[in-house]
C-alpha cells in the first residue's frame, strides 16, 4: 500500500510538473508571437525578393497598375525586410511612429517597392517591429536591397527560364561572396519562382538562419516567367 502511494504521489508531482513546463512553453510562444510590446527586440532580418513577373500573371484584374502596367518592366522587387526570431518573427508592433507612410517618403522606393500599398503593409506589418522610424526603416530596406548583387542570368527576364530552386540559390550564392546554402531560400508559387529570401544579421551581414532555409521551395524546377 505504501508503495502504491508513493508512486501515485510520484504521478501528481510528474504531472504538476509537466503542466508548469508547458503552461511556460506556451507563455513563452506567447510572448514570442504577441509582439505588441517586442519592438526592436529581434535577432535578424530576411530580406524577401519577390520576382514581380510571378505576381503580374495573377493580376488579372490589373489592380497593380503602379507595378504591373503594361509600360512596366519589374524584375526583382522588394517585398518587405523583415525582422525575425530564430524561430517565429513579430508582427504588427505597438510603434510611435504612424500607421500611414507619407508618399514623399514611400515614392522614393519606387524603383524597388513599387507601390504604396506594398510600402504602407509592410511598414505596419513588419518595420514597425524593428524599433526603427520610418525614414530609418526604409533607409535600411535600401541599404538590404544594395548588398545583394542580383546574378544577371537571373534578373534579366528577356525571356522565360526554367531551374531548379537549387540552380536559383546557387546564382545568388556564387554573386555573393559570404552568402551560403543555409542562408537563403527560394519560394515558390505553384510552379513558379514567388521569392528569394535572403537572411541578414542586423548590421545587414549575410548569415545563416536554419527555419527560413526549411521553408524554401522543394519541387524539381520552377519557372521564372519574363518581364511583360
Amino acid at each position: 500500500m505504501k508503495r502504491l502511494f508513493a508512486a501515485l504521489a510520484g504521478l501528481v508531482v510528474l504531472l504538476a510538473f509537466t503542466t508548469a513546463s508547458t503552461a511556460q512553453d506556451r507563455q513563452r510562444n506567447r510572448s514570442q508571437q504577441g509582439s505588441e510590446d517586442r519592438a526592436g527586440a529581434f535577432d535578424f532580418y530576411v530580406l524577401s525578393l519577390s520576382w514581380s513577373p510571378t505576381f503580374c500573371a495573377s493580376d488579372d484584374g490589373g489592380r497593380n497598375r503602379q507595378q504591373c502596367g503594361t509600360d512596366k518592366r519589374f524584375r526583382f522587387v522588394v517585398h518587405g525586410l523583415w525582422p525575425q526570431y530564430e524561430t517565429g518573427f513579430p508582427d504588427f508592433c505597438r510603434s510611435s511612429e504612424p500607421d500611414r507612410v507619407p508618399r514623399q517618403l514611400g515614392e522614393k522606393l519606387f524603383d524597388i517597392m513599387p507601390s504604396m500599398g506594398l510600402i504602407g503593409h509592410q511598414w505596419r506589418k513588419h518595420g514597425s517591429c524593428t524599433g526603427l522610424d520610418q525614414p530609418t526603416y526604409f533607409d535600411t530596406v535600401r541599404k538590404a536591397f544594395e548588398h545583394v548583387k542580383l546574378p544577371a542570368d537571373l534578373a534579366g527576364g528577356q525571356s522565360p527560364l526554367k531551374l531548379s530552386p537549387d540552380a536559383i540559390e546557387q546564382a545568388f550564392i556564387s554573386a555573393n561572396p559570404g552568402l551560403s546554402r543555409r542562408g537563403i531560400a527560394a519560394s515558390c508559387e505553384g510552379e513558379k519562382l514567388d521569392e528569394i529570401r535572403i537572411c541578414l544579421s542586423k548590421d545587414l551581414q549575410f548569415r545563416d538562419c536554419a527555419e527560413v532555409d526549411r521553408r524554401g521551395c522543394r519541387i524539381g524546377q520552377v519557372t521564372l516567367p519574363p518581364a511583360r
